[in-house]
């Protein structure tokens, strides 16, 4: 097939290319070019056809852990290999690019979003996005970096402006993006908001940023109906619009023909886009499905296990001794399709339809007495969302006959999804309300928690037990929870975001939004960066996760010469059960000339230690691990002074430290 470039084609052609062809399809101009489709996908594919009758539906495919429970793995390789599953779930439903993943900050608890994003720190968001992207194009599918940028609110998306700094910006917001282009993505989308008061798809000075600085070669895209002048986004460097827009294109044209936009700006559009055509094509060539379905639902499940985070565990409730009598209640305990998932256009049909956490528990030697407690009302939504149960007293009573009680709460699609926002961090009144009535029954209650993004768990934190972080965990989760309720998975999950002690306590509860503008007051205090000024606003902290084993990090060295440096210690598993760990290394500038944080995160790495072992870690540091963006000097720059290098098991758990000092850029140890 001859391949063309833009100066093969006619202005219509060129025109008509920049604008797609429906939904999901570019334009193959009447049948000149290859056509490539897109479908929506950052936690599992969601492909949509026609049936008989024409009527759309969402074909089922695997659903594996959102992508705020992928980050809670801290595990690169995993995440990868999820990537590579969902490049088949692509082939067999012939989607020849994600729509994923969503590299965001998840800066707002309340976004309703935020169970598509993988953290509230740029490094863990940025490689996690890295690898999800190697890991689907390494199978020949392209993969979608997404929502570029600062789409931190669903409230009034179409026209708020996030008005953000540009150091802020550059340290934060491009982050995620700028360490996700390393993996070379084939395509970028542009979010919904404003950027600076300039729409994303318009977003020039972004876009110019991405390609001149961070190496983005491949297509930038629009979000859904997110263009309004379809002229402009193309002149900021937007190639192709989607969907399919009849009155945008019209205008186009006609712009086109008044001299608003040149050929030279089309021809910059068009060749990017016949890039992609042929790119995509190109890289599927003698690649197909490589996993079965069974093999991908197991990965599902891996990447479960390792994502759930422990969170409570006193008196050492969990895990649960064999043959115990358990009171499960909570409808989440046995949930329909999707109950486990957000809404929008990540939600995934699951090939499974029903699950069912008693039988699992039953199959492990547990005795099992369920009882609904609180519905899960979809219909009614979020107002009569979390109904008492007609029978509540028969949970009152299975717990106070049981060993321990297990109460399965959460959130899920009425809750969080997209276009709204979370009206609260808590609970359901409902589920609150059941929580404290069994754990008053029987103080053995454990509380297992699906949700997205942070829960406020104020209000009966103190009376449990026993807290698990399931998340949004896949279609394979409640396999993966029964794991590590019994004991056969050890918890290696860590929090990928901060869990304040209540929205008040959050540092964009006092953020400016009206109707039209947010102002990113708090800078760069995003996260944990904020909280390290005020621990008294954390329940439990960035990085945190409670494990079955224990362990002891020693004898940190740092090697190297330069700022080209790496980190060295060791890491002992002093329990009689292997397990892995997650470490995570900070650095800290003393005396600095500029704001700085007290700390930011600049390497981590996950091993599994078995019980009495030692680990041995190295992670690497650069230049950039002590820099800042300098808005007087347009770049990064490294101060002069001391700092120090702080490893530990979570942002507020740091283990081991170094002092070093800077001097013309070599580092030595104080």
């Amino acid at each position: 097939m001859k391949r063309y470039t833009a100066k093969d084609l006619t202005a219509e052609e060129k025109l008509r290319l920049l604008c797609s062809n429906g939904f999901w399809y570019t334009s193959d101009l009447d049948g000149k070019l290859p056509t490539v489709c897109v479908s929506d996908g950052p936690v599992g594919l969601r492909a949509e056809r026609k049936n008989e009758k024409g009527e759309t539906e969402t074909l089922p495919s695997v659903g594996y852990p959102s992508s705020q429970l992928l980050a809670a793995t801290w595990n690169t390789e995993l995440v990868k290999t999820v990537g590579e599953c969902l490049a088949d779930d692509c082939y067999e439903k012939q989607v020849d690019i994600l729509l994923g993943p969503g590299a965001n900050i998840k800066r707002h608890p309340l976004n309703g979003r935020n169970f598509e994003y993988f953290s509230e720190d740029p490094l863990l968001a940025g490689e996690m996005a890295r690898n999800y992207i190697d890991g689907v194009q390494s199978r020949g599918i392209g993969a979608c970096l997404k929502h570029f940028c600062c789409n931190n609110l669903e409230y009034n998306r179409f026209e708020q402006s996030s008005e953000v700094d540009e150091r802020t910006l550059r340290e934060i917001y491009y982050a995620p993006f700028e360490i996700g282009c390393k993996a070379k993505p084939v395509s970028m989308m542009s979010a919904y908001n404003r950027i600076n008061g300039r729409y994303a798809s318009e977003y020039k000075k972004g876009f110019d940023v991405l390609r001149d600085e961070f190496g983005f070669d491949g297509v930038m895209y629009s979000d859904w109906e997110a263009v309004r002048d379809r002229t402009q986004a193309a002149k900021a460097g937007c190639d192709i619009e989607f969907p399919f827009n009849e009155n945008n294109y019209k205008k186009f044209a006609a712009d086109y023909e008044r001299g608003a936009i040149t050929d030279e700006e089309l021809d910059k559009c068009a060749d990017r886009i016949l890039d992609l055509v042929y790119r995509c094509k190109d890289m599927q060539k003698g690649k197909g499905v490589a996993r079965t379905q069974k093999e991908r639902l197991s990965v599902a499940q891996k990447a479960a296990e390792e994502g759930i985070v422990l969170l409570k565990n006193e008196d050492g409730i969990l895990p649960l001794k064999k043959g115990v009598k358990i009171a499960l209640a909570g409808c989440y305990a046995k949930p329909e399709r999707n109950m486990l998932a957000g809404d929008g256009s990540s939600r995934v049909v699951t090939l499974t339809e029903k699950f069912d956490l008693e039988q699992l528990l039953k199959a492990e030697g547990a005795q099992v007495a369920y009882e609904t407690m609180f519905y899960y009302d979809k219909v009614l939504g979020t107002n009569g969302y979390g109904h008492f149960a007609a029978k509540p007293n028969i949970g009152r009573i299975n717990a106070a006959t049981a060993d321990v009680t297990v109460v399965c709460a959460g959130t899920g699609v009425p809750f969080e999804l997209e276009s709204f926002d979370r009206p609260t961090m808590k609970l359901p009144v409902a589920q609150e309300r059941a929580i404290l009535d069994l754990a008053a029954v029987n103080p053995q209650t454990v509380v297992v928690l699906f949700a997205g993004s942070a829960i406020d768990v104020s209000a009966w934190a103190d009376k449990v037990k026993g807290i698990v972080y399931a998340g949004f965990c896949g279609e394979r989760g409640l396999d993966s929870l029964c794991g590590v309720l019994c004991g056969k998975v050890n918890p290696s999950g860590k929090l990928s975001e901060t869990f304040p002690v209540c929205f008040d306590a959050s540092p964009v509860a006092r953020s400016y939004i009206d109707t039209s503008v947010t102002r990113y007051t708090d800078g760069i205090d995003v996260g944990y960066r904020y909280y390290d000024r005020e621990p008294q606003n954390i329940m439990y902290p960035f990085g945190f996760g409670l494990s079955y084993s224990r362990f002891e990090y020693s004898d940190l060295k740092i090697v190297g010469s330069g700022l080209d440096v790496c980190a060295e210690f060791d890491v002992k598993n002093v329990s009689d059960v292997s397990g892995k760990e997650t470490v995570q290394l900070y650095v800290s500038e003393i005396a600095p000339v500029v704001y700085r944080p007290i700390k930011e995160l600049k390497g981590f790495a996950k091993a599994e230690i078995q019980a009495g072992k030692t680990a041995k870690f190295k992670l690497k540091l650069d230049s950039r691990a002590f820099a800042y963006y300098s808005t007087a000097d347009d770049g990064w720059r490294v101060n002069d002074g001391v700092y120090k290098i702080l490893v530990g098991s979570s942002s507020r758990d740091i283990r081991l430290a170094v002092t070093v000092e800077i001097r013309n850029g070599k580092l030595t140890v104080v």
